[in-house]
This record gives structure tokens, C-alpha cells and sequence, in this order.
């Protein structure tokens, strides 16, 4: 025998290699791999066997078994990646010790999978797995930007909706930036929806990008949970908090929604574009940088929102509907529904205020001496979307994205008793809200009841709708 057949290396004169290393098993691998499926829940497999989109969502109810399927994404991910890097993110330090190690742990325990555990400096696996070795480093959101550097074939982020979505849009940016090994190169983000986070943004404002695919699961599904589990929640918790934690359902959960009965299944609109008879009323609402248009039309069941614009100041407001809409205007089927301060001002800062502009540019507008009140006009809107009859008369088209957000996400300032008023940035949703509110109060608006030419402040009465 010859001191060669003891080095593991083939010569004295190199490094040992640990055989764990380079031990390769096809047919152990196909056998876990199908081992680790056939656990699954119909659900939870969709999601995992997914390869072709480069980012992945999980979003779920409690007890679905989020982490359950992060466990068996990550382990898959190492196998179609030997010898390469992946990292396992969970937002705080104690929720990566108490969560993530331990589900990861707990997982590998059960299918007798191999591992080296090293807790410092920072928690880190290596995992002896039959296709090959790999590495999975367990970190905190809170320390995201510390990956600068690694060259990572997978990463996944749990409870990233926990996140404010302001960071969260950077780590995941920075993630994207990190997936630059291996054959299959994925970013994982599994969740509890919490209100209109980064998930809803990503997959649901965002989810028409062929690059990702969001995936749900319901705690009703999950057939291993107490019998009493989702009755004791049921008793425990609000509607919306019942629909989010358990249906994984995206809902205001944090203030009073100024629009509830909103639905976008319910409120849909298949109109994709006016026809020649149609006359189109566009609710504008004039902000610096930041102009909203709602384009309607009416047809016999009510309302459609067939578009919407975004334009920097009046002028390009005017060049936008003229674009677009120029056949329209020449014929008179065009009524401009602007704030009724838009008289007096103008967002280009000019001696011509918006109202002015638009009636030189030769627009139809519907004038008013004031805006109607906020209340009204918020009632007006409700009204359409559903009334006590239970008929809905407002339809949103889906390409009307600002206006589908607005309508789920607005939200009363809890101070103020008044929808939210931001400053007329992106974030900002009352910019569309108060567009569309225009139109819809000049198409079908709420009015005070008339008893001998006076107001009479105990009770209002709906304007006739003029459907074609």
C-alpha cells in the first residue's frame, strides 16, 4: 500500500480534499428532492418548483407554513447550486436566532441532511448534500446593505412586509444586485401580508413584469393546524385583520379606509378605450409636478374609469388630452372637470390660471363656484362603488393602477377625521382620489335636500345618473 492511497488529495504535495467535498450521489439527490415534494402541500410545491421567474413571492396566513416552505425553497436552491452561497434574511437578529435557525434545523434534522453549524461571528451553515457541498449565512434585515461583496445564488427575506417599504425596496434592489453565481438564481420573499407593504407593490402594483410571480397560501389549506385554530382567530380579530392573517389577503390594517366597500374583482371595468358616441368626463386634480386625470365614460351600468394620466403642470395636462383625445374635443364629447380653484391658480406659475389655459386650448369644461364638500364627494364615489341596494356603478379598469391604489389604500387621518392629504408626491394617493372624486360628483354627485329653496342639512338625495 502507498502513502498516495491515504491522501485524499492524490499527492503529497498538495492540499487534502475532503471527500464530503466532492462526493456526488444523482440518484440520493432525485431521492430527497422527491422526498422534500411529496411533503408539500399543493400550494407550498407550486411555489418551490418554480424556476423561470428570477423573483419569487410567498404570501400567507399564519400557520400555512411560510416558513416550512422556506426551509424547503433554500435546501433546493443549495442542491441546484453546488458549492455556491445563499442567505436566509428574517428582520430582527433574535427573529433570525428563535426563526429562521431553528426552522432551517428542525428541516434538515428531519430529512437527515448532513450540516456544520457555526454560530460566530455570524450564524452560517454548510450543508453536506448529496449534489454537493454548500453554504447558507443567516442574517438580519436590519444589517441588509453588509452583503456588499458576496456572490450569492439565491436569497430569501422572511417577513419582509414587517419592513417599512421604503427599505425594503432598497434591500431587495440590493439582493438583486448580490445574484450573480450559480445555474438557478432566485430571490425568495415569504410573508404575512402587513397592510399595502413591499409585497403588494411588487406583486400586485408591479406584478405585470416577467421577472416575478407571486404565490398564496391560505391557513384554511393547511390540513396539520388544531381543529379550533382559525375559530379562535375568527373571535380575536377584526375582519380585515382576519382576512390578512389567514386568507393572505393585502388590507388596510393600520386606519380606517376612506373607501371600504371598494373591490377590484367586483369594481372591474373590461373597457379598454371610448367609442365615437361616447362623451368623455375628466376629473383633473392640479398639483405642482404632479397633475391626475381620470378619463369616465358613462354606460348603462354606471360609471368606467377607461384611463388615467399623470402630467407635470397645466399645459402638459392640455397636450396630453388633446393627444389622446383630440377627436373628442372637436366634436364636443369632452367635459374637463377640474378643482374648482383651478380658476384662480395655475401649476406653471403663470398670469393665466389652469382654467384659463384649458378654455384657450379650446377644452369643454364643467364649471363650478366651488368644490363640493369633501364629505359628499367621498360619499358620492362610496355610493358608486356600492350602494344599500348592493349594486355597484363605479369600474375601474386594471391598467389604471394609481387609481386602483387609491382606491384601496386611502386611508382618514386620524387627527383630522379628513382622507389623507400628503404633498403631492408618489406616495401621495389623494392627488387621484380627488380626480376621480370630480368627475364622479359632476357625473352623479350627492346633493343636499331642497325643502323651499333652503338647504336642509338632515338628509341628502343622489343626483339621477344621465347613462346613455
Amino acid at each position: 500500500m502507498s502513502l498516495l492511497d491515504r491522501c485524499a488529495g492524490g499527492t503529497l504535495l498538495e492540499p487534502p480534499v475532503d471527500l464530503a467535498e466532492t462526493r456526488q450521489d444523482a440518484d440520493a439527490a432525485a431521492e430527497l428532492r422527491q422526498r422534500i415534494l411529496d411533503d408539500l402541500l399543493p400550494y407550498q410545491r407550486e411555489m418551490i418548483e418554480d424556476d423561470e421567474h428570477r423573483i419569487v413571492g410567498f404570501v400567507g396566513g399564519f400557520g400555512c407554513g411560510k416558513s416550512r416552505t422556506m426551509c424547503a425553497w433554500s435546501v433546493l436552491l443549495a442542491m441546484a447550486n453546488p458549492g455556491e452561497l445563499g442567505v436566509m434574511f428574517a428582520p430582527t437578529g433574535p427573529l433570525v436566532r428563535d426563526v429562521v435557525i431553528r426552522s432551517l434545523e428542525d428541516f434538515l434534522e428531519q430529512y437527515a441532511i448532513e450540516y456544520e453549524y457555526r454560530a460566530s461571528p455570524l450564524p452560517e451553515f454548510r450543508l453536506l448534500l448529496p449534489t454537493g457541498p454548500a453554504t447558507i449565512l443567516c442574517r438580519s434585515m436590519e444589517n441588509w446593505s453588509r452583503i456588499i461583496g458576496l456572490n450569492c445564488a439565491w436569497i430569501c427575506a422572511d417577513e419582509i412586509d414587517t419592513s417599512k417599504v421604503e427599505i425594503a425596496q432598497r434591500a431587495v434592489d440590493k439582493f438583486l444586485g448580490r445574484l450573480r453565481a450559480g445555474a438557478r438564481r432566485q430571490l425568495g420573499l415569504f410573508s404575512t401580508p402587513e397592510g399595502f407593504g413591499l409585497l403588494y407593490e411588487m406583486f400586485h402594483e408591479h406584478g405585470d413584469k416577467p421577472d416575478r410571480k407571486m404565490y398564496r397560501g391560505r391557513t384554511a389549506d393547511n390540513p396539520f393546524l388544531p381543529p379550533d385554530f382559525l375559530d379562535a382567530m375568527r373571535e380575536n380579530y377584526s375582519p380585515a385583520l382576519f382576512k390578512s392573517y389567514t386568507e393572505g389577503e393585502f388590507c388596510n390594517l393600520t386606519q380606517a379606509a376612506v373607501y371600504p366597500e371598494f373591490d377590484r374583482e367586483l369594481n372591474c371595468s373590461s373597457i379598454t378605450g371610448p367609442n365615437e358616441s361616447d362623451t368623455l368626463w375628466i376629473g383633473i386634480d392640479f398639483n405642482v409636478d404632479r397633475c391626475w386625470l381620470a378619463v369616465c365614460v358613462q354606460r348603462a351600468d354606471g360609471v368606467h374609469v377607461i384611463a388615467e394620466h399623470i402630467a407635470r403642470d397645466t399645459p402638459a395636462v392640455i397636450d396630453a388630452v388633446l393627444a389622446h383625445y383630440g377627436g373628442w374635443v372637436d366634436h364636443n364629447q369632452l367635459i374637463m372637470c377640474p378643482d374648482a380653484s383651478s380658476k384662480s391658480r395655475s401649476t406653471k406659475n403663470a398670469g393665466v390660471s389652469d382654467f384659463g389655459l384649458m378654455k384657450q386650448a379650446g377644452l369643454r369644461i364643467q364649471t363650478q363656484s366651488s368644490n363640493p364638500f369633501i364629505r359628499d364627494r367621498v360619499l358620492t364615489v362610496n355610493s358608486l362603488i356600492l350602494n344599500a341596494k348592493g349594486e355597484r356603478k363605479l369600474f375601474i379598469h386594471p391598467d389604471c393602477k394609481g387609481m386602483i391604489k387609491g382606491l384601496t389604500q386611502h386611508a382618514y387621518n386620524q387627527a383630522t377625521q379628513q382622507p389623507e392629504k400628503g404633498d403631492g408626491g408618489e406616495l401621495d394617493l389623494s392627488g387621484q382620489m380627488d380626480a376621480l372624486g370630480y368627475a364622479c360628483w359632476q357625473m352623479a354627485g350627492i346633493t343636499n335636500w331642497q325643502v323651499k329653496g333652503h338647504n336642509r342639512k338632515s338628509g341628502i338625495v343622489a343626483r339621477p345618473m344621465r347613462f346613455s
